[in-house]
């Protein structure tokens, strides 16, 4: 029997564009010779809906494509993932589901048994888990038992995971309600060298029961999540046999060969995914890709200082969008050099992107002018008065004025304004509020600064060429906001910085801890409390990509006004 996994990009909330998907690759299944195609988690509607699903005319309308899409799988089976009602007087509203459709007809319904609540999902804020008896998720086709499962009931091995969440492991109970084959729709979002553990917990999973694993992905951005596609398949001793590919939509057909001996999937086309900071690059490409089409623009504007994070964002949306679609701003002010003019505008050669250059001085004298006599007079109201030109305020208000160039732009031209800053940055607080954080996507803002310096070479090795100026890469960062300024005036070495907030953000170590692995515990402290003192900005700021596996956003919910002091031993 021939199955096609249809690793589709939907579009969360176009009910009516994702069913037109299902219906094309349903199709294109069919000519192939297929007698079942599967479809991603929640395919109908997109993933995460988040609270679309409150909304009971969106539930309304997808029910309605589901009958829709029953109605059009003559001649091809279909599983497709949908948001269901609860009919049980008891529980939340709604159930993660996906559709058995054939001939015309939904034949059977099947729920979600795993619900995750952790990092950017809040599946039980919407959801009521499907009913313990997994024999209920056994569907025959062309004699074969099938076992359906959802996403993250695959994700609960014990010999694999640190801590199970869940108290019972789906996929055992599907084998022993007498599945042959497994079949899982998923919408799993990338996370740098998650498909790596991927494909262990899957095979750990196959070849504890013996069964070929059938696992079909999500791909494309939906707002701060990217998914990365790579649906696989795996034969009863789980090796992956066919593999689709990564970062792109795709149609992967696979045979399974049914005799008396059991059930055995056939070697296919294997995609070699990609691994490393190469992986990152394409979630990010595509992330931002996405982001822009789905949001109903075409083209995109930033400010170019001639620094590393910028000419990193202006190459990713050159790579997402083509060069006419990107608009590079130079805004010097009497402290940027010249040779930061000269790397922006070399970078915008090179990328063949328009290039403006708009001094920010005359505003910034007329900022200073205005202002400089008021802050004189209030001197005696502050505890600590400083003269114009010589604080933060200073900073600041050069940052602010970009601010409000670049938003000119993104009025004017109907352009979408990216933010640059990297995850150093933000979680430091290391930007300013409605200066460079700006912006309706920051597209590096989960990017440590010294992932930066790899993406970039990575830029100019996959163009076999300079792309971003030499110099830009190699002279020391620095914001240009004062007289000699580089970036470790106020921040500890990059290196040292993207190390301890790896242990802190990612790892939730606490301070003793990372002392305890050989950093400077004056530097950590610092460090800890720059993070802890910059969320309030982090929750004014753009959204961001998510590419690692804790990334500042609604994944990570710190409170704001909290004063929690680490004891240091």
């Amino acid at each position: 029997m021939r199955i096609a996994l249809a690793q589709i990009n939907p579009t969360v909330g176009d009910i009516a564009g994702n069913c037109r998907k299902i219906i094309d690759f349903a199709a294109r299944a069919r000519q192939e010779g297929a007698r079942l195609a599967v479809f991603p988690e929640l395919a109908l509607v997109g993933y995460p809906p988040k609270d679309l699903l409150l909304k009971p005319q969106f539930i309304d309308d997808n029910l309605a494509a589901l009958e829709h899409l029953a109605a059009r799988s003559v001649g091809i089976d279909l599983v497709v993932g949908y948001a269901d009602r609860n009919r049980q007087p008891v529980g939340r509203p709604l159930h993660n589901a996906a559709a058995l459709l054939r001939d015309g007809k939904v034949v059977s319904r099947h729920f979600k048994t795993l619900l995750p609540t952790y990092d950017v999902f809040d599946e039980t804020r919407y959801f009521e888990p499907g009913p313990e008896d997994e024999a209920n998720d056994i569907v025959r086709i062309a004699d074969v038992r099938m076992g359906l499962s959802i996403c993250e009931d695959l994700w609960n091995d014990e010999r694999l995971m640190p801590r199970r969440l869940y108290h019972e492991n789906p996929i055992a109970d599907l084998h022993g309600a007498g599945a042959q084959v497994l079949i899982n729709s998923s919408a799993s979002p990338f996370v740098l060298g998650k498909h790596t553990f991927r494909l262990e917990l899957f095979a750990a999973q196959v070849r504890r029961f013996g069964k070929p694993l059938i696992y079909v992905n999500q791909v494309g951005g939906n707002d701060e999540l990217v998914f990365d596609g790579n649906s696989v398949v795996l034969d009863s001793t789980g090796n992956v046999i066919a593999q689709a590919r990564d970062f792109e939509e795709d149609l992967l057909v696979v045979d399974l060969a049914i005799d008396g001996t059991g059930t055995e999937a056939r070697a296919s086309r294997v995609e070699t995914p990609s691994g490393g900071i190469e992986s990152v690059y394409r979630a990010l490409v595509l992330g931002l890709r996405d982001y822009v089409r789905k949001c109903g623009f075409r083209s995109v504007v930033l400010g170019l200082s001639g620094g590393i994070d910028s000419a990193l964002t202006a190459a990713i949306a050159v790579a997402a969008l083509g060069k006419d679609n990107v608009v590079g701003v130079s805004m010097p002010s009497r402290f940027s050099s010249d040779h930061s003019v000269a790397d922006a505008r070399s970078l915008a050669e090179n990328l063949g992107i328009r290039f403006h250059i708009v001094p920010i001085r005359p505003i910034h004298q007329t900022c200073e002018e205005t202002l400089g006599p008021l802050f004189t007079r209030d001197a005696s109201c502050v505890a600590h008065p400083s003269p114009l030109g010589d604080d933060l305020t200073e900073q600041n208000l050069q940052a602010r004025i970009r601010g409000v160039l670049l938003m000119a732009f993104s009025n004017r031209y109907n352009h979408l304004l990216l933010t640059t800053g990297n995850k150093s940055e933000v979680a430091t607080g290391y930007c300013t509020l409605y200066g460079d954080m700006c912006g309706g996507l920051g597209v590096i803002s989960d990017v440590p600064k010294t992932m930066v310096y790899q993406l970039a070479e990575l830029v100019n090795r996959k163009a076999g060429r300079e792309i971003i100026p030499r110099n830009t890469i190699v002279k020391p960062p620095s914001a240009e906001l004062r007289p000699n300024q580089t970036d470790q005036d106020s921040l500890p070495p990059y290196d040292i910085l993207d190390a301890i907030l790896n242990r802190y953000v990612e790892e939730e170590k606490s301070a003793a801890e990372i002392i305890r692995e050989g950093f400077d515990a004056a530097t950590v402290m610092k460090v800890i409390k720059l993070i802890d003192r910059s969320e309030y900005k982090r929750r004014q700021a753009a959204p961001g990509i998510k590419v690692t596996s804790r990334a500042f956003g609604f994944g990570r919910r710190m409170p704001i006004a909290q004063n929690y002091q680490q004891i240091i031993p």
